[in-house]
């Protein structure tokens, strides 16, 4: 299987299963004399990790990550960056009823069609239990763009099914398990959630990401657009059927006059664009957001083919996510933090000492 490695400069390589030993993987091409420790990476782990309210999966795992090698006596030495995660909590017994059958939206068939078998536990490789690894790494990304870029990102839930955020305070959004910015829609997001369990449904939801202090010149202006790697990056994460950078699809509906961003002396004056022109970064805030799907491994009755083609009945036991977007705002910071470590790297690699007869100006924030 290749397609398991992200980024140029700033690299990073997951491996593992659900349900194996451990996942793991490598990070390459970060610099050296970065400060960084275990207990770093622990902090977005546990945003991360499931069993952590009555919201997610009840799978508990204390994803405690090993750094084994690339850090000696606390800073980064430029070499690779070994990271490992044990898997503790798995309970493989409770798949062995879809062995030989598919479930519905799942990766279970193409799996089985790409590779002639797959690993039934838990989704094998394509469950999000992968994604542990990528927020390790992210963490890195994060220290880093924080020390020496000034850059910060911040995600949130900002959307559940039908019940939509109309305020973003990031103050509160991981105070509360939802990654929720408006404390107004906290009760009705929990009740939903209650009558959503009993039913034993799913639903999707809508994830946003931000990234403040973000320098002119990030992004690669033809194959390597800022942009494009960014949504790269999101939909390489599980459940991600869409992305939208700014305001997305929403221009469909907005006039030239109305969508662009007019450049001021004192800085832009809006940000449609989400921080984004030509591929290259302008200095504004980049705004993310990806739509995630319902899961589908849920106990409500369905209909689907076993391994000869049979037409038989289905229903997923085990334990899972009634929303998967919800335990998504740590994988997607992480994600956005991967990229812009990455273009941060390019850029520096091929652009230190250019400068530009025009000023910086100020970018609209969001």
């Amino acid at each position: 299987m290749s397609g398991n490695s992200f980024g140029k400069l700033f690299t990073v390589t997951t491996f593992g299963e659900s349900h194996g030993v451990a996942i793991g993987g490598v990070v390459d091409g970060c610099p050296p004399g970065l400060e960084i420790s275990e207990s770093d990476l622990q902090v977005d782990l546990d945003r991360r990790k499931p069993g952590t309210s009555r919201y997610t999966t009840a799978r508990r795992e204390d994803d405690e990550v090993q750094i084994l090698s690339g850090v000696f006596e606390g800073k980064t030495t430029g070499t690779s960056i070994g990271l490992l995660i044990n898997n503790k909590d798995q309970r493989s017994n409770d798949y062995s009823n879809i062995k030989d059958r598919f479930r519905p939206g799942h990766a279970d068939y193409t799996y089985q069609q790409k590779y002639g078998g797959r690993d039934y536990r838990g989704g094998g490789r394509s469950s999000a239990r992968e994604t542990a690894i990528r927020v390790a790494a992210g963490g890195i990304a994060k220290k880093f763009l924080k020390q020496f870029f000034g850059i910060e990102i911040h995600g949130y839930l900002s959307q559940l099914g039908p019940i939509k955020m109309d305020k973003v305070d990031h103050s509160i959004t991981n105070t509360n398990p939802f990654f929720c910015p408006d404390e107004s829609k906290l009760d009705a997001l929990d009740q939903y959630m209650r009558d959503l369990k009993k039913s034993g449904d799913s639903i999707g939801a809508k994830v946003s990401v931000v990234a403040k202090g973000v320098p002119v010149g990030l992004g690669e202006p033809v194959f390597d657009r800022l942009d494009a790697e960014i949504a790269h990056a999101m939909m390489g994460i599980n459940a991600v059927k869409g992305v939208e950078v700014g305001d997305g699809f929403d221009v469909i509906e907005q006039k030239g006059s109305e969508h662009r961003d007019t450049l001021t002396p004192d800085g832009f004056e809006t940000n449609h664009a989400g921080g984004v022109l030509g591929g290259i970064s302008t200095g504004q805030d980049i705004v993310v957001h990806m739509a995630l799907k319902p899961t589908s491994s849920i106990s409500v009755p369905g209909k689907t083919i076993d391994i000869d083609g049979n037409e038989i009945d289905i229903v997923t036991k085990g334990r899972h996510d009634p929303c998967v977007g919800i335990r998504a705002v740590p994988i997607a910071e992480a994600m956005l933090a991967i990229t812009l470590m990455d273009h941060c790297l390019r850029h520096r690699a091929q652009n230190t000492g250019v400068q530009s007869q025009t000023p910086v100006i100020a970018g609209q924030t969001k």
